[in-house]
This record gives C-alpha cells, structure tokens and sequence, in this order.
C-alpha cells in the first residue's frame, strides 16, 4: 500500500458526537460531473493557498471515496501517489494556469496521462475551470486556468464551519470558521501528509545490483518497508522486508569503552554547499556559457556546448561574465559577427594568461562599466537634442543649395517688409514669381530629396512649410518624410549610413 492511500481507513470518520455539537458523517461516492466542473457552478470553496488545497488532495487519495473506473473504462485505476504528485506541481503555480507540456516536463509523465490527472483533479471537486484553453490548428495552444477548490464533501468529512464573510459575494469565496473536535487529529495528520513531498517512484534495480551491494547490505541490513509516516529511510542495500534490527552486527564492548566506535548516523555530503551540489570543472564551464549566451548580444543563439569549449580557459581560470565582458571590450567588439563561438574564440585567445590576477580582471570592468556609462549619457543626450529640435525652434537646413533658396527668400521678404527696392507689392509678387522653379528644376529637387529620404534625411523636405513642401515634392515624398520624422522620436529605431 503507498504512503498517500495508507491511511483511507481513518480517512472519513465515523459519525459521532464532538465537543463542537457539529458531528462528521460517513460520506458517499466522490464525484463531479462535467458541468459542475467550472468556478461559477462549483459547489467548493476556493482555497486559501496551496499548503491547505494539499491536504484535501491527500485527504481525497486516502478516503478511497473516489473510483475513476467507475466513470470510465480506461486511464488511471485510483486516485493515487502519481495524481498527488501532478498536484503538488499545481499548488505552486500563481496563477494556477498550467500549460500540458510544462506538467510533463515536470512530471516526467506522458501527455495522456496528465490529462488523465488533471481529469481526476476536476471530477473529485479539487480542480475548477476559470478559463478552458483552446487548440485552433494554426495557432499557439492556450492553456486552462483553474481554481484550486476544497470539495464540500471534505468540511462535511472533518466538521469544518464555514461563513460567507461578504453576502454579496459567491458562494465559492466562504471562510473557515472553525472545525468540529473529532476532525482535529485528522486534520493534523493530513498537515504532515502536506509538507511532505510525493516523489516520483524509483525505477527497479537491475539483476547485478544486489550482487554488488552483497557485503554492505550484509553489514547495514536490509530495508525495512517505508510506512505512511515516513518518507525517508537509511541508504541501505536488501530487500527484505523483516525488520533491521535483528540483523544489525553490534561493535564489541572495546571499541564502546574506549570511544572508538562511531555513531550509525548518516554523514552529511561533502560535495555539497548550501544545499546545492558543488559545480566540477565541466559544470563551471556550461554556467559560463550558458550566462555568455543569455548576456552577450551576438552569442545569442550559440551552442551552449560550443561555447563551453571555447571559454574552458577562462572558466577554469574562475573568470565570471562580467570579466569576459570586461575583456571584450577591452579587444574590441565588431560591427557585424558572423558566428559568434568563432570570434569568441579568437577575441578570448591568451586572455587568461594577461588578466592572469583578480585585480587585472576588476580594472578591465571598471573600463567596460565606465564605458557603458558614457555611451548611456550619449544617448540620452542625442535623444535631448533630437527631442529639442523637433519641439524647438526652426533650423537652417544643412543642404546648401536649400540653404541658398530659403535666404534669397528672406531677403525678399525684409525688402518687401522695408519698401524694397521699389517699395510696391506687385513688385514683390513679380520677384516671387521670378523665384518659380522651373519643371527641370523640381524634378532635380524631387530627386534628390528621394535620394535623401533613402539614406534616412528629411531636412529638404522639412525646412520647407507645409504648402510649399507639398506643392515642390508631391504628396507621396512628404508624406515619406513624416514617417521617417515620426520614426526619430522612437529609440527603437535607428537611420544613417551603413
């Protein structure tokens, strides 16, 4: 019998009378059918966190109240240690929104056989729809967001009082209020049962196994069966299930006298620090590279495995990424990389034997750290400036020849503004029409300021107002030019010349 269904004997009490005045009565068959399996038409209540939502689970594996082949004629027999794990993964989630290929990533389960869990999950009452994930052939899966229920089979089971706190509120929100005495000891069995952990079974030993093991399970003894309080027991070698204790070999009463006999009890590993296992030399590298492609632009997409091996050196000399950061810029970054492990290769060549000290590989940060510094500044003044510009005052175009064009236009106007060489408007208005391009001339000026407008330059088109811009270059160039003044105030995109 497994460790989550040992105890279903106890698991729903007898009816009987409590201090409470509230009595736990034998409970029948545990099922939902599918149109009570969504939040608003659930019957439960929410649970409050996962620890709570856990024991539920494991007080529905051990009631034996639930039978999925009493519904269906395959999948699963019980709701067993294989669904209590799947739940386990679930209690952790916030949201709970699960995804089928992270549950068998998690689970080391099939997809079937997950969706046979999470089936289970919902028909016991545990599991609520609060979204239902959709499959459209073409498009991204969406995965179902559920609700973490308690079943009301279970209060009714324990004697738990509950109150609906806010009558506004759905029935699926009511609180616990208090539990009935003859469910305390259940409840406080099903709180180990959930900090525990349900691992996933081992698989079975091959035949040579025992005949390794022979002479250190002939010193420890064999394993006694794992009970439903326990979950761990000594790393012994047998299989028989008779107790330890008579086949223990005692240490003679010398080596007890004298203080030489050493105590039974399991040593703590060595090769283990703050509970994590002691990265090796071939780990140390993958860390490295894995951290150099997620933080290095253009090793993005690189083989882990291939970057391992060309930075073995500087992994091995303990460098970090920052020091390999530090060290690139320090060799130079180029413009245009066409596969990365290689010019990782060639800009980390001797790098271990020139920054060969601490102190050599902090300086080189520092370089790198102020270096980043200084181009963040320029770009936010180039943003400043660019921002200025366009919220600003007008500017002399850079173009010569407009330049050329827009001051023989002002000299017109202070003439016209100052009397002018004759002082009449129709004067001006004859010099103006003097100032008319010709046909050939627009033609030039539309090509160029297409040519400009390709190299990412609006000042031809933009010096000009609205109206005579317009009528100089045709709609479709200005409108282009306005697009690329639009595309400046982004810091997403970039233009000049390659």
């Amino acid at each position: 019998m497994s460790a989550v269904a040992a105890p279903a004997a106890v698991m729903v009490p007898a009816p009987r009378s409590s201090v409470d005045g509230v009595a736990a009565a034998v409970l029948p068959v545990l099922f939902v059918p599918e149109a009570s399996q969504w939040l608003s038409t659930s019957s439960g209540r929410i649970a409050g966190e996962g620890y709570s939502w856990m024991q539920a689970v494991h007080w529905v594996a051990g009631s034996g109240l639930y039978q999925p082949r009493r519904h269906r004629s395959h999948g699963p027999r019980s709701f067993g240690p294989t669904t209590v794990r799947v739940a386990q993964e679930l209690a952790a989630l916030f949201p709970c929104r699960p995804g089928i290929e992270y549950l068998v990533r998690r689970t080391g389960l099939s997809e079937r056989s997950v969706e046979y869990h999470l089936g289970m999950l919902r028909e016991t009452g545990l599991l609520a729809y609060i979204v239902r994930g959709t499959r459209v052939r073409g498009e991204s899966a969406q995965a179902s967001e559920f609700a973490r229920m308690i079943p009301v089979e279970f209060d009714r089971a324990l004697g738990i009082r509950t109150v609906q706190r806010d009558e506004d509120a759905p029935a699926y929100t009511r609180a616990v209020s208090g539990i009935a005495e003859a469910g305390r000891e259940l409840m406080a069995t099903l709180a180990k049962k959930a900090a525990r952990k349900v691992r996933k079974p081992r698989s079975k030993t091959s035949s040579k196994a025992p005949a390794r093991g022979a002479h250190k399970g002939a010193e420890q003894g064999a394993v006694t069966a794992v009970s439903g309080e326990a979950r761990c027991t000594p790393m012994q070698v047998g299989t028989s299930a008779v107790s330890s204790a008579g086949t223990t070999s005692l240490p003679p009463e010398s080596k007890l006298a004298s203080g030489e006999a050493k105590s039974p009890t399991l040593k703590k590993s060595s090769g283990k620090a703050g509970g994590r296992r002691k990265l090796n030399v071939v780990g140390r590298r993958f860390q490295l590279a894995r951290e150099l492609t997620r933080e290095v632009d253009w090793l993005r997409g690189c083989s882990v495995p291939r970057i391992a091996w060309v930075a073995r050196g500087v992994a091995d000399a303990g460098w970090t990424v920052t020091d390999v950061k530090g060290w690139l810029h320090l060799r130079g970054e180029a413009a245009r990389v066409r596969r990365g492990s290689g010019l990782l290769a060639v800009l980390l060549a001797g790098a271990e034997t020139i920054l060969d000290t601490p102190e050599k590989r902090a300086d080189a940060v520092e370089q790198w750290r102020g270096a980043q510094e200084a181009a963040r500044r320029h770009r936010i003044q180039q943003v400043r400036a660019r921002t200025e510009r366009h919220e600003g005052d007008w500017d002399m175009p850079t173009s010569r020849a407009v330049r050329r064009e827009v001051e023989a236009a002002f000299a017109q106007v202070r003439e016209a503004a100052n009397g002018g060489r004759q002082g009449q408007d129709d004067d001006v208005e004859d010099q103006a029409a003097g100032l008319e391009p010709s046909e050939e001339e627009l033609n030039g000026l539309r090509a160029r300021a297409a040519g400009e407008l390709m190299r990412g330059e609006t000042t031809l088109i933009t010096s000009l107002d609205p109206e005579t811009a317009l009528h100089f270059f045709g709609e479709r160039l200005v409108r282009r030019a306005r697009q690329l003044e639009s595309g400046f105030r982004s810091s997403l995109m970039t233009y000049g010349h390659r």
